[in-house]
């Protein structure tokens, strides 16, 4: 079953990517999704060749955002695709089934559109504002996760879900209760002064109510 935290890179350089990346690994992140918004093709490639072999080493998840393309290139697990970029459909039938394809959600159709086209997790959210994403959806609150959730319940709609948004370790306990699958968060590890202490607290919650 997927890891139920994600770290969402940040950084403007590739240095700043790498360091970052580098920083949650070391950390004890075991999921990381490469988002570098912007750059040359030549920057991109650079940087996600360079985290392949670093996911490699610390056996994480590799994930690229919206690059279906350079996902293939560089052999990464899979790739996490927006509202606006390519269809899941189409993502499935160039990657095939051994790779993860996630999906940005705002609503319940959107996950059940997703869900429908082969989509192996939702990125679902905001959670709250956040500067980290341009162009940001309607925020949904947690009275918009438990809506759609039971609505996800009620249509026996089983995908993992994982909350996003600038979201922090007070909000997880009453997050998790909604039923989601995990969380995706950028800020929050790229901000702290102690990484790993934080990644601990993160995964204490988050697998707090887990039956193993």
């Amino acid at each position: 079953m997927y890891h139920k935290l994600q770290y969402i890179s940040q950084g403007n350089t590739i240095e700043e990517q790498l360091y970052n990346i580098h920083q949650a690994l070391d950390a004890g992140c075991d999921w990381i999704q490469m988002r570098f918004k912007n750059q040359t093709i030549k920057d991109t490639f650079t940087l996600a060749d360079a985290v392949k072999i670093l996911c490699e080493e610390y056996l994480a998840n590799f994930i690229v955002n919206d690059n279906l393309y350079l996902a293939q290139q560089v052999a990464a697990d899979g790739v996490h695709l927006g509202l606006t970029d390519m269809k899941i459909k189409e993502a499935r039938a160039i990657l095939g089934n051994t790779k993860i394809i996630g999906g940005t959600a705002n609503t319940f159709e959107d996950i059940e559109n997703h869900a429908k086209n082969g989509c192996d997790y939702i990125g679902l959210g905001p959670y709250r504002f956040t500067k980290t994403k341009e162009k940001l959806s309607p925020i949904l609150g947690l009275s918009g996760y438990i809506a759609i959730i039971e609505k996800m319940k009620h249509n026996n709609l089983k995908i993992p879900v994982y909350a996003i948004g600038g979201i922090v370790l007070e909000d997880i306990d009453q997050l998790m209760q909604t039923g989601i699958h995990g969380i995706a968060v950028s800020g929050l590890i790229t901000k702290s002064e102690n990484q790993e202490k934080l990644i601990q607290q993160l995964n204490e919650k988050l697998y707090a109510n887990v039956i193993v």
